[in-house]
């Protein structure tokens, strides 16, 4: 059975220290969501406390129609899969499979069966009489893996699941769970600090700080359209270069940066609502050109990125990183204009940054 989670205005301590506050989640139907940031921002809380090993101060915690809140975990029906895979050294890997399976006394047969279907599936019928010490990192993972979807839970959760393995296996490994997930039409809650693995995996991505849900969205609007600055440096928007709107020109808005620089952005781009706003960008969001329009800039070390150049940029509001090509490098101290590309930059309420 396919269910939805929901967290509702969760509010958690540890001791005296709050760690989450007012924090509300809902994961659909058969979705796999992530939470995704740095150490300390409340994703494996958020976790613990799904699992029922932490209970909140307050709130709710929903599976289906189910009030998991108080909960003890036993008692939740969840399938997890650690980052340290947790597998009975002293069992085989049909064993460890299908352990679950024999908690919920499921009969020998039929356990049996399902476990070593769901060994096939992820690829290790051949090592099903093996022991854990005897298997790689990633067919270790696989093991724990299928233990977790062998009991068919209505929530699959993830924790750092992909950490210990090495970076051409965690690439496997994410499309094999991605793969399994929407095999089973399992709802999933995925912890993760890999930008990466977060958005090549997830239907959407919570990105958390302070204990709180910063922008929860589908990858591809994260990537593009961040929320606020805290977001939009996290995926990678290293420029961040203050403007003020001073009037129109035409079907533009005219803003003016230190130093008394002007911009012109289309009305239909401009949706800030304040009058100070931040121009966000990435380096590859600024294009050097020696034209008389744009930012003024004058240009510091250059770097080689094997797909451009990229320039260390003094200019009006500050030091900011920019990209050139590699058919036309420049030199260092060449006073130029960086160009804002419209499809590479967001526009950001002043407040947020």
């Amino acid at each position: 059975m396919t269910v939805s989670l929901s967290l509702e205005q969760i509010t958690a301590h540890y001791g005296a220290t709050k760690v989450l506050e007012d924090l509300s989640l809902h994961v659909g139907e058969g979705e796999l969501v992530s939470l995704l940031g740095s150490s300390g921002c409340g994703k494996t809380t958020t976790l613990r406390l799904v699992a029922g090993f932490l209970e909140p101060t307050s709130g709710a915690i929903k599976l289906g129609e189910r009030d998991l809140t108080r909960l003890p975990a036993h008692a939740r029906d969840i399938g997890l899969v650690f980052q340290t895979y947790a597998l009975f050294p002293h069992l085989t890997v049909r064993d460890n499979v299908a352990f679950g399976l024999k908690q919920r006394k499921v009969a020998t047969a039929e356990r049996n069966r399902r476990a070593d279907d769901m060994i096939e599936r992820v690829g290790l019928g051949h090592l099903a009489d093996r022991y854990p010490a005897n298997l790689s990192g990633g067919q270790r993972q696989r093991v724990a893996l299928a233990r977790a979807l062998v009991i068919e839970p209505p929530l699959l959760m993830f924790d750092e699941p992909l950490s210990n393995l090495d970076a051409k296996l965690r690439v496997d490994m994410r499309v094999e769970i991605r793969r399994l997930q929407q095999a089973n039409g399992t709802t999933a809650l995925y912890v993760t600090h890999d930008q990466e693995e977060a958005f090549s995996i997830s239907d959407r991505v919570a990105i958390m700080n302070a204990g709180q849900i910063m922008q929860l969205d589908t990858p591809e609007v994260l990537y593009s359209r961040p929320a606020n600055a805290f977001v939009a440096d996290f995926v990678g928007f290293e420029n961040m270069i203050p403007m003020r709107a001073i009037g129109e020109a035409g079907d533009a808005v005219r803003a003016e940066m230190a130093g008394g620089a002007t911009l012109d952005f289309p009305k239909s781009q401009f949706t800030v609502p304040s009058q100070d706003f931040v121009l966000a960008t990435r380096p590859e969001g600024l294009a050097v050109s020696t034209t008389d329009w744009g930012i003024p800039a004058t240009l510091g070390l250059r770097t080689y990125l094997g797909r451009a150049y990229q320039y260390q940029c003094t200019t009006p509001a500050g030091e900011v990183k920019a990209n050139g090509p590699l058919s036309a490098p420049y030199d260092e101290g060449l006073h130029v204009n960086l160009i804002p590309l419209p499809e590479q930059c967001c526009l950001l309420p002043a407040a947020s940054a």
